[in-house]
């Protein structure tokens, strides 16, 4: 058994960086990673997806290109070239993190499976088939989520069904996208798949989109996804699938309390991810998990056994890349630079890259309901924002719910071309403590997407 002074199981946005610093502190470190360098969000995620989305907005572009003076004589997609162009990015970016971390002193880096034999001792079976024993009084699980197989669909093991992971490696367009799960992974591929070529059709179980949203906002996007031809079915639950010899499958669908069977190529299921688990051993550490398989966590990311801590999508909570990186900052200062820090009441960003894309902070105007909140809702649709008009795109809207009282702003959803980015200024503004009626007046430069948050808090009255 070899001992060091940290382990971490999994090289995810926290574990990569936890792992050099931690080394870079003097910390005899093992990082141990079962598949690639990066995590999903290098692999499976981010990196992969927002390649992919970019080159359908392409499309969607060479299409609409006619109405803005430019004409082409026709274009096709290349799934072939788009999926190299895709692996190209990731590949890049995996084999820099992995040169970086083989490059940092004291950090040793071992592909593998990791176990727990004991609180703090684990075994790691080698890809050779070996195993080998590691211990540590510190111990870092970031061994993220994937993707939850229904198990009420008869049928779904028998037919060669598609995740969020095995549709990047598509090479041929399928023909009829079915995707179970209306949410955003599902809203994010639908969209994409659609602009490729292919004729898609989404089932969610819930009576809308975006459930957790605001009502608004899931009509709006549901407004623009049909507008692209997608077929979308609300309170739908698929209760069987079965392939045909000719390839094709057969989906029975209950819409409401209807049955039907639609007919499609593949079926991509994307109804939500759980945590990574399952094989970790976490039953002979005495590591409290919630039902769901989540490792419970305090405010500092420490589990129920002292010196074992959780970061990033495997706690539960949002699994977003930025909250998994911010993970490991708090949990690294707390541990080498003596802070007390904390992920209570941090700020949750996030983004649905569908295009227009969907920018979220703060409270949705549903949960300051809830609340009881002296609350007032600005609104603004894009069609009214010139920046919007003059690039040929005005669908959605700017939306911002705001203290009544003081006038700061509890919350922003931004559906548009930039709302991330739109969501950032009013994030900076919460964060600042910047109230409505100051952006009402900021000096903004023109013509920018920004700068009609000016107009935004215009129908505000004081």
């Amino acid at each position: 058994m070899k001992q060091y002074d940290c382990i971490v199981i999994g090289s995810g946005q926290a574990g990569t960086p936890l792992a050099k610093k931690l080394a870079e502190a003097g910390k005899k470190t093992l990082l141990v990673e079962k598949r690639f360098i990066g995590g999903t969000c290098v692999n499976d995620g981010c990196t992969p997806t927002k390649t992919m989305v970019a080159s359908a907005r392409v499309a969607y572009l060479a299409g609409k290109c006619n109405d803005m003076g430019v004409t082409i004589k026709g274009y096709k997609v290349d799934m072939r070239q788009v999926k190299k162009h895709k692996d190209d990015i990731v590949l890049k970016s995996r084999n820099g993190g992995q040169a970086a971390v083989e490059n940092t002193k004291n950090l040793d880096l071992l592909f593998g499976d990791a176990t727990f034999t004991d609180t703090k001792t684990i075994s790691v079976k080698l890809r050779t088939g070996k195993s080998k024993i590691f211990a540590a009084n510190l111990i870092f699980i970031n061994t993220g989520a994937k993707t939850i197989i229904p198990g009420d669909i008869e049928g779904l093991g028998d037919i060669n069904y598609l995740t969020s992971t095995t549709i990047l490696d598509l090479e041929k367009l399928p023909e009829h996208l079915l995707i179970i799960g209306g949410n955003y992974i599902g809203l994010e591929f639908g969209q994409m798949f659609r602009r490729f070529g292919s004729k898609v059709t989404i089932l969610e179980k819930s009576p809308r989109l975006l459930s957790r949203e605001d009502e608004d906002i899931s009509a709006e996007m549901t407004e623009i996804l049909q507008g692209e031809g997608i077929n979308i079915y609300t309170n739908a639950k698929t209760t069987k699938v079965k392939q045909k010899s000719g390839g094709k499958i057969v989906a029975i669908v209950t819409v409401g309390d209807k049955e039907q069977k639609i007919k499609c190529t593949h079926v991509l299921v994307a109804i939500g991810r759980a945590p990574q688990t399952d094989t970790l051993g976490l039953d002979k550490t005495g590591v409290k998990m919630d039902s769901k398989g989540n490792v419970v966590v305090n405010d500092k990311l420490e589990s129920s056994k002292k010196g074992i801590y959780a970061l990033g999508d495997v706690k539960g909570g949002p699994a977003f890349t930025h909250i998994s990186y911010n993970d490991y900052t708090i949990v690294y200062r707390n541990l080498i630079e003596k802070q007390n820090l904390s992920v209570k009441n941090r700020p949750v960003p996030y983004c649905m890259f569908t295009d227009p894309e969907l920018g979220r902070i703060g409270i949705s105007e549903t949960e300051a309901k809830k609340q009881g909140l002296n609350y007032k809702v600005a609104k603004l649709p894009m069609k009214h924002v010139a920046r919007a008009i003059e690039t040929g795109d005005t669908r959605g809207f700017m939306k911002a719910v705001v203290d009544a009282g003081s006038k700061k702003i509890l919350g922003a959803a931004v559906i548009g071309t930039e709302g991330g980015e739109i969501m950032s200024v009013l994030q900076m503004a919460m964060e600042g403590g910047i109230t409505y009626d100051r952006i009402r007046y900021c000096v903004f430069a023109h013509p920018t997407y920004s700068e009609s948050l000016n107009n935004l808090f215009m129908a505000l009255e004081d």
